[in-house]
């Protein structure tokens, strides 16, 4: 099985691991330099790098790359650690090179807009495959975005109930209007997409997780949406705003949450900001 075949397979499936190999050599080792092998993120391995202690390891290292999506290199000395001895190895020192197996990001942008066309441009030059869904076949089609992963022009229902975002997916609404904010929103809460986030003003996120709430939804469930969406920086042109979202799923991305504290607006400060918010404020603007 060639494990180059199998990381294109795994990047296209979505899913993630991890590839270690052998960089340095000095002695000998029970493999060879550039030996390389594989962790799949269900935990099975293809390739070897020579067995016994070391691989398992090396195991346990790459499922901990896979979840910090950060390389590490390892040293191991077989002269000097007993329990390396175990009858497979012939002594010396190795560096192994773990390094992560990401999936390529997937946005799934709701709306096709202004805000929308120019995000899609953004977000793409910085390594996002988009997928595109509204309900206008004048707004949702390939003269607008050309290179899109996916267009879905129909009901977003209809768009909905076929797409099957991932751990890896990121989820952007911006369609034209609050209603249909709402619905999507309804949706994507229940997906295990790693990021969620929903344009609008802060009377009205929380006018729509109120009305959601109201269905049955917990109110947990939107503590994970960054919303208003964005970083703020103070964007006003939907160029502007394109740039600030671009930057916030970015941000996500490359773990730089920590460097960020006001990335999240949960839904706890939303009512606090706006403790007068009604569902009559998800017909404004």
């Amino acid at each position: 099985m060639d494990i180059y075949e199998e990381i294109v397979k795994l990047r296209r499936e979505g899913r993630r691991g991890a590839v270690a190999t052998i960089v340095s050599v000095r002695g000998s080792i029970p493999s060879f330099r550039t030996a390389k092998m594989l962790v799949r993120d269900d935990g099975s391995i293809v390739g070897t790098i020579g067995g016994g202690c070391v691989e398992a390891e090396i195991w346990q290292a790459a499922r901990e790359v896979m979840e910090e999506e950060k390389p590490r290199t390892l040293t191991f000395n077989l002269n000097q650690n007993p329990k390396y001895d175990t009858g497979l190895v012939c002594g010396g020192t190795l560096d192994i090179f773990v390094e992560p197996v990401l999936p390529v990001p997937v946005l799934y942008l709701f709306g096709a807009g202004h805000v929308a066309v120019n995000l899609y441009k953004v977000a793409q030059n910085a390594g996002f495959d988009v997928v595109v869904v509204d309900d206008r076949e004048t707004y949702a089609n390939r003269e607008r975005f050309p290179e899109a992963r996916e267009i879905h022009a129909e009901d977003f229902d209809q768009s909905m109930a076929k797409l099957a975002p991932n751990e890896s997916a990121y989820i952007v609404i911006v369609t034209r209007g609050h209603r249909d904010d709402m619905r999507v929103l309804r949706w994507a809460v229940q997906t295990p997409a790693r990021y969620i986030g929903m344009i609008g003003s802060k009377r009205k996120v929380i006018a729509i997780y109120h009305e959601l709430e109201k269905e049955g939804l917990p109110p947990e469930l939107f503590e994970r949406v960054h919303a208003p969406v964005g970083l703020d920086i103070g964007a006003v042109t939907p160029e502007e705003i394109a740039v600030a979202i671009t930057a916030e799923l970015i941000a996500l991305r490359r773990h730089s949450e920590a460097l960020l504290p006001h990335l999240r607006y949960t839904r706890k400060t939303a009512a606090a900001d706006s403790p007068a918010a009604t569902p009559a404020d998800l017909h404004k603007t």
